[in-house]
């Protein structure tokens, strides 16, 4: 036997009137009370050492022996304690000759320090006078309970290991500590898993799990434990202690502290379950990876366009300004660009989008612009060609429209409507203050640009030139909340 096992059991039991035996984790006896030798009409010498069903033997197969072997297998295998209401179980008598008795057990598990059963102390009660062989009319009957006790109590400890089985095996790890010092009670496989296959049942975390202390966690579920109130950690990252002295492997980790509390309202325990994310986690960081070095190329790709823009204008236009135009749309195409880059390619909003382009295009005259409507989210396509077309509306009115004398000004709003069971957006544009407007003689590249942009999005543009101001209504249809990327 295990000396840091040693239980002092005679000290313990030798003046209970109750018989108890005790046997190590191979059923092998290894001590009992003058009570039980006075129950079973044995000596001391007859059993230690030997194993239970050697030192009261019976046949194998029969319903005694399985009952008796079932209850020791639950103990073990549970770690619980497991009762027999009633057990036939025959003993040599005074005159060795076998006789008919009945008694009641209870099997209580005592565990080692790795949490595996290293005792069973079994709780022996003869009740054969009582309920037995008292030649009672009710034996049948009485028999029939304790059978049908037995089996509901078999019931519920098959029912209980199939839940422990869920609980073991559930794929995110899971634990419950106990009281102010937060001592383990219960880990499954992907939390022992987790802390590198540790010995931390019945010990506190900060005992089991020393690295803990220095990262904040058993200072977060102090907190838990005296507010009552659970704590939510999103991709956290946690170093757990490798087999290699000093060496720490770095997780992430999805998480909640959730308090238990007692009938009194305490919190007595605290449920601790989580996901390991630390692959989720990389795979983003590779993403951003990715999407950085493709902004890093779009925006050196409209740097060489630029550069090509610039040398082939050199010789084409010599005033310059189609080269100008050319580069105020380039300069929108990429303000768009940032304004996604921000957002990381992910739908921006159209208010940022709106105030983005016209203060670069408008500078100091963006003060007599009007600008106001609800949230609204837009692809990164669709957001690119509301630049764009932003962009040709602005520098018109700088040109030709209201913003070409100063007491001009644009209100520019936008609203959702219904268009059949989806959301449309419709967009603004009204001028007023600057010259008498009229319907230019060609149609340019702006005028084209800004009607069929939206095609692809179901959208329409129309361009009404008041002779009080250009006014611009864009419509178009809005992607369903869930098809958003």
């Amino acid at each position: 036997m295990d000396p840091s096992l040693a239980i002092d059991f005679e000290a313990l039991f030798s003046l209970s009137p109750n018989p108890y035996i005790l046997l190590d984790g191979s059923l092998t006896i290894v001590g009992m009370n003058e009570a039980y030798l006075e129950a079973t009409i044995r000596t001391r010498e007859e059993l230690i050492g030997r194993g239970i069903f050697e030192a009261f033997p019976s046949e194998p197969g029969s319903e005694s022996r399985e009952l008796l072997e079932a209850s020791f297998a639950r103990v073990i295998s549970t770690r619980e304690r497991d009762e027999l209401a009633l057990i036939r179980y025959d003993i040599r008598g005074d005159d060795g000759a076998m006789e008919r008795r009945y008694w009641s057990a209870t099997h209580t598990p005592f565990l080692g320090p790795g949490g595996e059963v290293a005792f069973i102390l079994q709780h022996t009660v003869d009740v054969t006078e009582l309920h037995g062989l008292r030649k009672l009319r009710d034996e049948r009957h009485l028999v029939s309970r304790a059978r049908a006790v037995q089996a509901r109590n078999r019931d519920l400890a098959a029912e209980s290991q199939r839940i422990k089985a869920m609980f073991d095996q559930a794929p995110g790890f899971i634990a419950i500590v106990d009281g102010p010092d937060h001592v383990f009670r219960i880990a499954n496989k992907a939390y022992r898993r987790l802390t590198g296959q540790r010995v931390i049942i019945g010990r506190t975390v900060a005992e089991a799990l020393p690295e803990m202390v220095d990262q904040g966690l058993v200072a977060l579920l102090d907190e838990v434990y005296r507010t009552g109130e659970p704590y939510i950690g999103r991709g956290v990252r946690v170093a757990f202690a490798g087999l290699e002295e000093g060496l720490l492997e770095h997780r992430h980790l999805d998480f909640i502290f959730q308090p238990i509390f007692d009938d009194d309202g305490r919190v007595s325990q605290i449920f601790v379950q989580g996901q390991d994310v630390t692959e989720e986690v990389a795979a983003l960081e590779r993403q951003q990876l990715l999407i950085d070095e493709l902004n890093h190329r779009v925006k050196n790709t409209l740097a060489i366009v630029q550069s090509l823009a610039t040398q082939s204008f050199r010789d084409l236009d010599s005033s310059g300004a189609a080269r100008e135009v050319f580069d105020a749309r380039l300069r929108a195409l990429a303000l768009a660009h940032d304004v996604l880059t921000e957002r990381s390619w992910q739908p921006a909003e159209l208010d940022a989008t709106v105030r983005g382009t016209l203060s670069a295009a408008l500078g100091e005259a963006m003060d007599r612009v009007s600008a106001a409507g609800p949230k609204v989210l837009l692809t990164p396509q669709t957001s690119v060609s509301m630049a764009l077309a932003l962009h040709e509306l602005a520098t018109n009115a700088v040109k030709y429209g209201a913003l070409s004398r100063g007491e001009g000004g644009i209100d520019l709003t936008w609203y959702i409507e219904d268009d059949g069971g989806r959301e449309r957006l419709v967009l603004k544009w009204t001028e007023s203050g600057g010259p008498r407007v009229a319907p230019p003689e060609r149609r340019g590249f702006g005028m084209r640009l800004i009607e069929r942009t939206f095609l692809a999005d179901q959208g329409v543009s129309l361009l009404d030139f008041d002779p009080a101001g250009l006014r611009c209504r864009i419509s178009l249809v809005l992607p369903k909340t869930e098809d958003l990327p």
